[in-house]
């Protein structure tokens, strides 16, 4: 008999397909033919099953499904260390929008996703929830440079670089949208600022139109107790009780940061099947709150994460916003058990991509799931002795342990070199921005 050819089998001494959940191969490998994967086997079986045309033998890794990025503004990636040290309004108000109103443009958001997607792929991260002006540039980045992207479609009440009415947000909105379908590696979000920046009637339109499409909101939400109660004393209403009037408390939202909730309001967001996009490292910084993360994980609650941004962040890695989202959970619960390691480490894969309605695309090692794949090294003496490969993965493990990475089976980090990157010509592009910023702040 003869065998059937695969395009590439990728062993490695621990497999976390991540669904099942906690789940862990050892010497196992997988199979990928034409972008998707075919078979998760024993190494002993390969050769009795597959002609691989290639195969990569990763001893002392562990396999893995790519990261997703939930919450993030990449062209942001220029601010890296703007206006450190500040609470969230006058970081907005006095730094950053005034630098958008400065900077903002083309040439600014496809230079900071450049800077940003080589970073997140060196980091293992394989899809982003994009979220920023110039869409459709980000989207014509990220389909040159091959990585998976849901591109957030910005709507505002004020005037910006990339539209001047609320009316040409929306115009804009639908024909990036539109643009965008025929990229099976990209999605759309409609993704509205925050309740304090967006009115009613647009949040209204926002419903229709996220109903019509099929496509998630993807909202700055309760971000601190400050917009919360500001709300409540200018309104009388807290901002998740707006929502609900208003028919947004669905299974569309994706709320971002949820730092202050009371208990109805945890429940409503069960009940209504809202996903979260927790963002401890931006929410630690600007010192905006704790998300309940256990508290809405056992409420039911899908909760994904992200890194918001490099102003609020300073870096994209999602091997360290893992690490601080589970050992924040367990002091914000009063519990050590609270945020295990394999539900965090879920959280970071399967959880956003169910958030964003693709988990039957991505965000585990399933057969017929694109190959969106990564491997960590975990054979060094500051990763060893090893018990249980995915404790080590979430509290022992870096980003600069990520050797391989692969989006529908195509490579882009080959044994921690970036393919598709000059890093040089990054560097020296992002020196240059930092020059004219600096120069004209």
């Amino acid at each position: 008999m003869t065998l059937p050819f695969i395009d590439l089998l990728i062993e490695a001494e621990w497999v976390i397909p991540v669904q099942p959940h906690g789940l862990v191969l050892a010497d196992h490998a997988v199979a990928v033919d034409r972008g998707r994967i075919v078979a998760i086997l024993p190494q002993a079986e390969v050769l009795l099953r597959y002609r691989p045309r290639q195969t990569v033998s990763r001893p002392g890794h562990a396999l893995l499904p790519g990261l997703m990025n939930l919450h993030a503004h990449s062209p942001m990636s220029l601010m890296r260390g703007l206006a450190d040290d500040l609470p969230l309004m006058r970081w907005l108000h006095e730094h950053v929008w005034p630098v958008e109103a400065k900077f903002v443009g083309a040439e600014f958001v496809r230079d900071g996703v450049r800077l940003a997607a080589a970073e997140m792929l060196r980091g293992g991260t394989t899809l982003v929830n994009e979220n920023y002006f110039f869409p459709e540039v980000a989207a014509a980045t990220y389909a040159e440079i091959g990585m998976r992207a849901a591109i957030g479609l910005p709507i505002i009440e004020f005037p910006s670089a990339w539209a001047q009415t609320i009316d040409e947000y929306f115009d804009k909105c639908l024909a990036v949208h539109d643009a965008v379908r025929g990229n099976a590696r990209q999605i759309t979000t409609l993704a509205p600022h925050a309740p304090y920046t967006v009115s009613d009637q647009s949040f209204e339109r926002i419903r229709v139109l996220s109903d019509q499409l099929d496509i998630p909101v993807h909202l700055h939400l309760h971000e601190t107790q400050f917009e919360v109660e500001d709300a409540f004393s200018r309104t009388g209403e807290r901002p998740i009780a707006r929502l609900r009037r208003l028919g947004l408390l669905n299974p569309h939202l994706l709320a971002v940061h949820m730092t202050a909730l009371n208990d109805s309001e945890i429940a409503q967001c069960a009940e209504a099947g809202v996903s979260v996009a927790h963002c401890p490292e931006s929410n630690l910084k600007l010192a905006s709150g704790f998300c309940p993360v256990e508290k809405l994980r056992r409420a039911g609650i899908n909760v994904a994460l992200g890194t918001d941004g490099c102003a609020s962040n300073n870096d994209l890695d999602m091997f360290g916003e893992l690490r601080t989202a589970a050992l924040l959970a367990k002091a914000v619960a009063a519990d050590a058990s609270a945020l295990d390691a394999a539900s965090a480490l879920r959280m970071a894969t399967w959880c956003g991509a169910r958030a964003l309605g693709i988990d039957a695309e991505v965000g585990s090692i399933e057969v017929g799931k694109a190959a969106d794949l990564i491997t960590l090294k975990l054979d060094q003496f500051d990763t060893l002795p090893i018990y249980n490969a995915i404790s080590q993965v979430v509290y022992a493990s870096n980003r600069r342990d990520v050797r391989d990475v692969w989006i529908e089976g195509v490579r882009k980090l080959d044994d921690g070199q970036l393919l598709d990157f000059d890093v040089a010509e990054l560097a020296q592009m992002a020196r240059g921005w930092g020059d004219r910023i600096r120069a004209l702040r």
